[in-house]
C-alpha cells in the first residue's frame, strides 16, 4: 500500500495539524505564512536526494485539463470535491497541471512533481479511507506552493521503509523525497494531508 494507515499516533512522516484547509492561522515563526505550511503540528522537512520514479510528462493535452478545470472547478479558489474512484486521480493530475504549469507559469519540473505526489495522495484517499469524496486544493504564496487533499477518515498515514527495488508501498517515500514539506492536519471529521514545495516565481 502506498500510504499505510493505521488509528494510532503516526510513527513517522505527517503530523498532527490543528486546522483544516479552509482556516490559515497567523503568520507563524520563521518568516513562513502558517496558512500554507500547517505549522500547528509539525512538518517534516525534505528528505536528502531525489527518488528513481518513473515520472510524468508535462507534454499532456491541455484541452483535457481546460475540460476538468471547466468541469469540476478550480481548486485555487475552494475546495473541489471529487468522486472517491480510480479515475479521479486523471482529474486531479490534470487539475494540478493546468494550475501550476498554466495558470500559476511555474516550470514544467515543479509541475511533474507535484503532478506525481498529487496522484499518490489521492489514489490512497480512494483506496484507504472509505470516502465517497475527497477534497482537492492547491494554493500558492510567494516561494512556495501547498497541495491539499481531505478525505472523512482520521486514520493517519505512515511512511514506511522502501527498498530501491520495490515496486508498491512507494507513496509516502515519494512524497517524502520529493515535497519539501509534508504533514497531516487532523480535522474534527476527517484530515488533510498535505505537501509543499519551494518554487521560482516569475
Amino acid at each position: 500500500m502506498p500510504l499505510a494507515y493505521d488509528g494510532g499516533p503516526m510513527r513517522k512522516g505527517g503530523a498532527r495539524g490543528a486546522y483544516s484547509s479552509g482556516t490559515a492561522p497567523g503568520a507563524a515563526p520563521g518568516g513562513h505564512d502558517g496558512g500554507m505550511a500547517g505549522l500547528e503540528g509539525m512538518e517534516q522537512p525534505r528528505g536528502d536526494g531525489r527518488a528513481t520514479a518513473s515520472r510524468w510528462s508535462p507534454t499532456v493535452e491541455d484541452e483535457r485539463s481546460l475540460k476538468a478545470l471547466e468541469l469540476f472547478g478550480n481548486p485555487t479558489e475552494q475546495e473541489v470535491p471529487l468522486p472517491s474512484r480510480p479515475e479521479s486521480a486523471a482529474t486531479a493530475r490534470r487539475l494540478v497541471q493546468m494550475v501550476i504549469l498554466r495558470q500559476w507559469g511555474l516550470n514544467a519540473r515543479t509541475t511533474e512533481d507535484a503532478v506525481l505526489l498529487v496522484s499518490e495522495l489521492v489514489g490512497n484517499a480512494v483506496r484507504h479511507t472509505g470516502a465517497r469524496v475527497f477534497g482537492l486544493r492547491l494554493r500558492h504564496r510567494r516561494g512556495w506552493i501547498r497541495v491539499e487533499v481531505r478525505d472523512p477518515s482520521r486514520g493517519l498515514p505512515c511512511l514506511m521503509p522502501v527498498q530501491e527495488m520495490d515496486i508498491s508501498g512507494r507513496g509516502l517515500f515519494l512524497v517524502d523525497k520529493l515535497a519539501d514539506r509534508w504533514g497531516v492536519d487532523l480535522l474534527p471529521r476527517g484530515k488533510t494531508t498535505w505537501f509543499e514545495m519551494r518554487v521560482t516565481d516569475r
